[in-house]
């Protein structure tokens, strides 16, 4: 086991990192920037180093300071959280090159899954459903053409190195298509340096469905249920639970074990995260992502296992702790990503929080870095908190989300508190009737 971690990340993650490895007795040393120096993750390690000024890239993003903070502390391993370098496969390689574990995959396997084309066809190698679309990069107007005309339309052109929805564009019809090819390609270089598009059929009313899985690096790979990211904004989720309430147990037992056996067959070690369209009965691969998720909790409370203490033994070479048959799903749980922002603009709203109050009771949990007095810096991602609850099926669930949502309070600042409280109360949302274009549609009826 690892004599000291160094924590690669900041706000949430960076606590909830610190804490499994404070429960496993190993010595944790943090990265901060000058604005994060009051955090609370700052005030809990055993260690903290100040490594550049506010910006990312001054910052939690350079990988030369993160290393020579490994070497000045003595850490042998690094746990990047999610974000920043988590799935930087330069970070990976430079980490491995000074002895220093990277807890997450290989950067070989970071490389493929970074690559959406690579990852597609990986994909469908190992046995995975994909979406039917181009085998490669398209370039030539004329190839798209006849690949939209092949799996019908509509089609959605993607960046292949894209991610949070840029780079992305849907042609309805041969006309649209010219255009979209142009502006998704236009879009992908300007944003990722990279001009690469393919080309993929196009659903309608899907759910997203991500199956969180973990190989041990030496052909073992287990599942642990899959998670309901559909509610999202802006292809930013919003809302998470487990399990999801589109799916039956023999979908939810299928396509967790296709995600088992391709992650054992592709050695890969650590947590992944599979991510699918889900449409009539039919799963779709989209991503996979190789690290923790932010919503990886509500998994955490229908297994009853620690996802942090499960990525830093295998790291460790101590394996998984588990085999599929001992993973039990017990309840429901759902997750709200509490933001400071305005909740009806989505503008952030970084400012002093001058009272926090959470919740509490049978079923609740809080993942949070934030206290009342903390000045929330402009720099970084707007996330303040998680709000995880858990109840023995989805009725009791809503209901005690609801009461939770009641007693949260943060004063100060805007946050996506109210959101959360009209969506509790959503008869479709009660029902589990949405789809990954819900919200998006709901928020643009109430304004």
């Amino acid at each position: 086991m690892f004599q000291k971690i160094l924590i690669a990340n900041r706000g949430e993650i960076a606590l909830r990192v610190l804490r499994a490895c404070k429960e496993l007795g190993i010595q944790t040393v943090v990265v901060h920037s000058t604005a994060d120096a009051d955090a609370m993750h700052v005030r809990l390690a055993d260690e903290s180093v100040c490594i550049g000024p506010p910006p990312s890239r001054d910052s939690y993003l350079n990988i030369h300071q993160i290393v020579a903070a490994c070497e000045i502390t003595g850490a042998d391993a690094v746990h990047p959280g999610y974000g920043f370098l988590s799935e930087n496969a330069k970070f990976a390689d430079i980490l491995a090159a000074h002895n220093i574990t990277f807890i997450g995959p290989s950067g070989d396997h970071i490389r493929i899954m970074g690559d959406k084309i690579e990852a597609k066809r990986t994909a469908k190698r190992l046995g995975i459903p994909v979406v039917p679309g181009s085998d490669g990069a398209v370039t030539e107007e004329k190839e798209a053409r006849r690949i939209a005309a092949e799996i019908g339309y509509p089609v959605i052109i993607k960046a292949s190195a894209g991610g949070g929805g840029r780079g992305m564009k849907v042609a309805r019809s041969e006309a649209d298509l010219e255009v979209a090819l142009q502006t998704a390609r236009s879009e992908a270089g300007a944003a990722f340096g990279d001009d690469a598009v393919y080309i993929e059929k196009y659903l309608e009313k899907p759910r997203h469905i991500e199956v969180q899985v973990f190989g041990d690096g030496a052909g073992r790979g287990v599942h642990f249920g899959e998670r309901d990211c559909s509610l999202q904004r802006r292809h930013q989720k919003v809302w998470e639970e487990a399990p999801s309430p589109a799916l039956n147990a023999e979908e939810r037992a299928h396509i967790g074990g296709v995600c088992a056996k391709a992650i054992a067959d592709l050695g890969y070690s650590g947590a992944g995260t599979i991510e699918f369209l889900y449409e009539n009965g039919e799963f779709y691969f989209i991503e996979m992502n190789t690290r923790l998720q932010v919503e990886h909790p509500v998994t955490e409370a229908i297994t009853g296992i620690d996802l942090v203490h499960e990525q830093i033994r295998v790291a460790s070479g101590g394996g998984l702790s588990v085999r599929q048959e001992d993973i039990r799903f017990q309840g429901h749980a759902i997750e709200c990503r509490i933001n400071a922002e305005d909740p009806r603009t989505f503008t952030p709203s970084p400012g002093t929080i001058t009272h926090f109050h959470t919740p509490g009771g049978l079923g609740i949990r809080v993942d949070s870095g934030v206290y009342s007095g903390y000045k929330i810096p402009p720099y970084y991602d707007s996330l303040i908190g998680k709000l995880i609850v858990h109840g023995r099926n989805r009725v009791e669930c809503m209901m005690r989300l609801r009461r939770a949502l009641d007693e949260f309070v943060v004063d100060g600042i805007k946050t996506t508190l109210p959101l959360f409280r009209d969506l509790v109360g959503n008869a479709d949302i009660a029902n589990g009737e949405y789809d990954i274009h819900w919200l998006e549609k709901y928020l643009a009826k109430e304004d």
